[in-house]
């Protein structure tokens, strides 16, 4: 039975493209849940990559998707839309959005939900799901990792390289990390990584090779890593391209590609079918979840910051001075 709800609730949105200043609180009415819907009282809400895109102008919101920003959140399940099976008011999820985050109450498709995993707290489960999906359905399911390859991950000390770092490990793969200073790169070595390689110190090409190349790599970098890259994969390596920290405007040679049968692909999340994302869902729940419950797999929540201040956390993560995940505190985390 649904709850009582009030009308208005609390939101951040962006008020115009441009810097973390266009962050600005507001008040909206508060979703109601459509067919396979929940309503989800925010407790925490995660800050990611494309949530900066957005504030930017550069990722608008999908047709039919709030236009607040905000992909991923934890809290409670306080309404159900019709033809919703699994779950029931009161449930704790963590939750896939296609935007809403940021705000005191969002709808989620009911498959983009799992639930918050045992020991874990709710503050930290609004960082699991952005960063587990993406890696798990482009690292896992598309490039098909499997144990005993080498896997490269660029940016180890990030949301994503950290939650690539662990699930590339738990999985029985060889993890080779890029970052830089070395308090990050301590943070790498810290979650299992093999092999850590300070950019700024030494050659990733180089290493990699030594370590006899590798056969997938996670990029959020691009601009001249793109290159560099098809020099440190094997034959028949699979690139993975996330973002473009350093451009995605560049002069490559790829011969590479066709000499060593690469796989170059680039991906988004936030436009894929939601009967995809629902697939994703039921992967790591069956496959992730317990190695979290079991303490195999940390959740690094790095920083958190309270709703209104979501210009201050988007700050901190364009610094590029933050490991690990930012979190939004909404209530109740």
């Amino acid at each position: 039975m649904n709850v009582q709800l009030p009308q208005l609730m609390k939101a951040v949105a962006i008020s115009q493209p441009g810097g973390p200043e266009v962050l600005q609180p507001v008040v909206r009415p508060v979703p109601a849940p459509k067919p396979g819907e929940v309503l989800i009282k925010v407790a925490a809400a995660g800050v990611n990559g494309p949530d900066l895109m957005q504030r930017k102008g550069l990722y608008p919101a999908p047709a039919g998707a709030s236009d607040l920003p905000g992909l991923e959140v934890a809290g409670d399940i306080v309404a159900l839309g019709s033809e919703v099976k699994r779950w029931k008011t009161g449930d704790k999820v963590a939750a896939l959005a296609n935007g809403g985050g940021y705000a005191e109450f969002c709808a989620v498709d009911a498959r983009q939900c799992l639930p918050v995993p045992k020991g874990i707290a709710v503050r930290d489960a609004g960082g699991l799901p952005e960063t587990f999906f993406t890696v798990w359905s482009n690292v896992f399911m598309g490039a098909g990792l499997a144990a005993g390859e080498t896997f490269l991950v660029h940016g180890g000390a990030g949301g994503i390289g950290t939650t690539a770092i662990q699930l590339g490990k738990v999985f029985g793969a060889k993890v080779i990390a890029t970052d830089s200073p070395a308090e990050r790169c301590a943070l790498c070595r810290d979650l299992g990584a093999d092999r850590v390689i300070d950019y700024q110190q030494e050659d990733f090409v180089e290493v990699v090779r030594q370590e006899g190349g590798a056969n997938v790599i996670l990029d959020i970098v691009g601009g001249p890593n793109i290159e560099k890259n098809f020099k440190a994969a094997s034959h028949d390596c699979r690139i993975i391209q996330l973002a473009f920290a350093a451009g995605s405007k560049v002069e490559v040679n790829l011969m590479p590609v066709m000499l060593k049968r690469l796989t170059y692909t680039g991906s988004t999340l936030r436009t894929r079918p939601d009967a995809y994302k629902a697939r994703i869902a039921q992967e790591l729940e069956r496959k992730v979840w317990p190695h979290i419950e079991s303490g195999r797999i940390r959740v690094v929540t790095r920083q958190t910051f309270p709703l209104d201040a979501a210009a201050n956390a988007h700050a901190l993560m364009e610094s590029a001075q933050h490991t690990g995940k930012i979190v939004l505190l909404v209530g109740g985390a």
